[in-house]
């Protein structure tokens, strides 16, 4: 008797997830224009995150579409706008026209643990509601999408299937503590973050409709503080430079490949997402220090980034 107690915690918490969260998770009809001039529907699903209408989605499952229809759990159907996509991230925000379920919670991804339980909710293939569960595999993941890069993934061995992007990536609590993004492969499913820079990026969208981004013109990689280093600087990793965009903001100030980034105005930088928070709209054209260590001495340098394009 007793061995079957672990699996009937695991069996309630999934469930209670499921129970909170199917409803909060609509499955998205999106109208796409083919390449041949021909019409079809792209399917996705879309978690909505405020008592007003909004939902949150993959940029990637609306894709140029205006608007869509979302069905929800309980037979009901409204029709939205989208409001706004970001590629970069893959994160859209849509705006239900009619009534919403009350909204899911949003929690906090950067407190995941490789190993932790998560619950993904979403409409695969179509079908509504459909639930499945897994641990978190690995986080800090890159993914390349349409010739960018989306940094910090989360990844899982939750089962994921086409229809699942933008669906619901929970906690055993039910926070939404990722966006459903991508199958990578057999067992293997990535998830957008919710953290402190998706929330600038949803909070950018839902009042701009994009996201204005700053923009240095570096390929960056962690890489390790030298060990004469580390107890004074109280640190043992930085951003590699791998590679400076010629003519760009960071060329201009004189960083080099090779270079380890170590501060940004005053601010440790060591993952990708240190500099990617400090990179939104108030730092285009503002002077940011930099320090990097160069040849085994520091050197600072002053870049004025400039306003990212979109491809």
């Amino acid at each position: 008797m007793e061995a079957s107690n672990p699996l009937d915690a695991y069996s309630r918490i999934v469930a209670g997830v499921a129970e909170q969260l199917t409803p909060r998770v609509a499955s998205l009809r999106v109208p796409r224009q083919g390449s041949r001039g021909g019409t079809g529907e792209s399917l996705g699903s879309g978690v909505v995150f405020t008592g007003d209408g909004f939902l949150l989605t993959n940029a990637h499952v609306v894709g140029q579409a205006s608007g869509g229809t979302a069905a929800f759990s309980d037979g009901t159907s409204v029709p939205f706008r989208v409001v706004g996509a970001d590629p970069l991230s893959d994160l859209a925000v849509l705006r239900a026209n009619g009534e919403t379920p009350a909204p899911a919670e949003l929690g906090e991804a950067d407190r995941l643990v490789v190993g932790q339980l998560v619950v993904a909710v979403g409409n695969p293939l179509g079908l509504a509601g459909s639930v499945t569960a897994g641990v978190v595999s690995a986080l800090g993941r890159s993914l390349p999408a349409r010739g960018r890069v989306i940094e910090d993934v989360i990844q899982t061995d939750a089962a994921l299937n086409p229809g699942n992007s933008g669906g619901a990536l929970a906690d055993a609590n039910a926070r939404v503590v990722g966006i459903n993004t991508a199958v990578a492969g057999v067992g293997l499913g990535l998830a957008v973050p919710v953290n402190d820079t998706t929330r600038r990026i949803i909070s950018a969208l839902m009042a701009d409709g994009r996201v204005r981004r700053a923009y240095l013109g570096l390929a960056m990689m962690p890489g390790p503080v030298p060990a004469a280093w580390r107890e004074r600087l109280g640190r043992k990793t930085g951003l590699l430079i791998a590679q400076v965009v010629a003519g760009g903001p960071a060329d201009r100030a004189g960083l080099r490949a090779g270079d380890l980034l170590l501060t940004v105005i005053g601010r440790p930088v060591a993952v990708s997402q240190d500099l990617q928070r400090l990179m939104f709209s108030e730092a285009i054209g503002q002077p940011l220090a930099i320090t990097v260590m160069r040849n085994g001495a520091l050197v600072d340098v002053i870049a004025e980034p400039t306003e990212l394009v979109a491809a």
